[in-house]
């Protein structure tokens, strides 16, 4: 059991069920969206589709991750984010610079973790492109423990989404084992640094259909993690991403980030017929998602414990 401090863990609870069980509404994406619609390319038409699914889904979520870029600060503004919903904001700059073999990630330029904490939010989340064999594995690890060190000194809880790549520049994607190898040891280096909540891949690769090693896998995870994990979508089809979180809270997940898996097919949507699929199979799913995670979760209290003694507020 983790001792936590009073601020992390408020924060934490903010974006949990009472149960402590995570079901986070994702929508801090950018270039990918940009990438996905050239009419996101302008940042109000793309603030305008991550408000919208706010609008719809957020009130079917325990919080909703936003960037800061073009989503947090608006969605505040326009009172589209419900009050039981945590608020998860990204720190980290879209995409990585550096080789494509060797992954650098950055703060977002004029964003800091002093300036998420004062804008309201309930935790951060820190994008890292991470390899344990990489030639850049410390100085990503270094990286990951200075952003935690600062949450650390604002009270603010860390959400760590790592992604996994080939060393070898002639691939496009990692085996399964590999996969399995990097999301597994990635999760053994990076949460002891100070990570409240692990955002982790699914630990095989898609085309991997035996459900017996996805269990294995995902319990190899829960073994490895020092703190509570979500499984993340990565744009998998909806009814694929239902199997893998049945799978991964039976091993031991405490919920999901889910993004594109939810609400893909609205990216080509506007208007009317944007809310009436929001409103219909957005909500229809997410609401799927909800009681399936509630149901198989591993809960924080699981992992975390907190002083509460009757003077802490001298200590704090």
């Amino acid at each position: 059991m983790i001792s936590l401090s009073i601020g992390k863990l408020r924060g934490l609870q903010r974006i949990s069920t009472s149960r402590g069980i995570f079901t986070c509404l994702a929508l801090d994406h950018r270039q990918n969206l940009r990438k996905a619609n050239p009419a996101f390319v302008n940042d109000i038409v793309l603030s305008r589709f991550k408000l919208d699914v706010t609008a719809i889904l957020a009130e079917y979520s325990t919080a909703v991750l936003l960037d800061p870029e073009v989503s947090a600060a608006q969605a505040i503004a326009a009172g589209v984010i419900p009050k039981q919903a945590g608020l998860v904001v990204a720190v980290e700059s879209t995409g990585y610079t550096g080789r494509p073999t060797a992954r650098q990630s950055q703060v977002l330029p004029g964003w800091s973790i002093e300036k998420a904490k004062r804008m309201g939010a309930d935790a951060v989340k820190l994008l890292v492109y991470y390899h344990p064999d990489s030639p850049t594995a410390g100085e990503v690890e270094a990286f990951v423990k200075q952003v935690a060190d600062d949450c650390r000194k604002y009270d603010l809880a860390i959400m760590l989404e790592p992604l996994s790549y080939p060393l070898d520049p002639a691939a496009k994607k990692l085996s399964s084992d590999e996969k399995r190898y990097a999301v597994i040891e990635t999760a053994r280096r990076l949460t002891p640094f100070g990570v409240d909540v692990l955002k982790a891949e699914f630990p095989l690769d898609i085309v991997d259909r035996d459900e017996s090693a996805w269990a294995v896998a995902c319990a190899e995870i829960s073994a490895a993690s020092v703190t509570p994990w979500i499984l993340l979508s990565a744009a998998v089809a909806f009814e694929t991403f239902v199997r893998q979180i049945t799978v991964a809270c039976k091993a031991g997940a405490s919920g999901i980030a889910v993004g594109r898996a939810l609400w893909q097919e609205a990216i080509s949507l506007d208007g009317e017929a944007r809310f009436a699929f929001l409103r219909t199979t957005g909500c229809e799913r997410l609401s799927r998602l909800t009681a399936l995670c509630s149901e198989l979760g591993k809960p924080i209290s699981d992992f975390y414990k907190a002083d509460a003694s009757f003077d802490w507020y001298k200590r704090y």
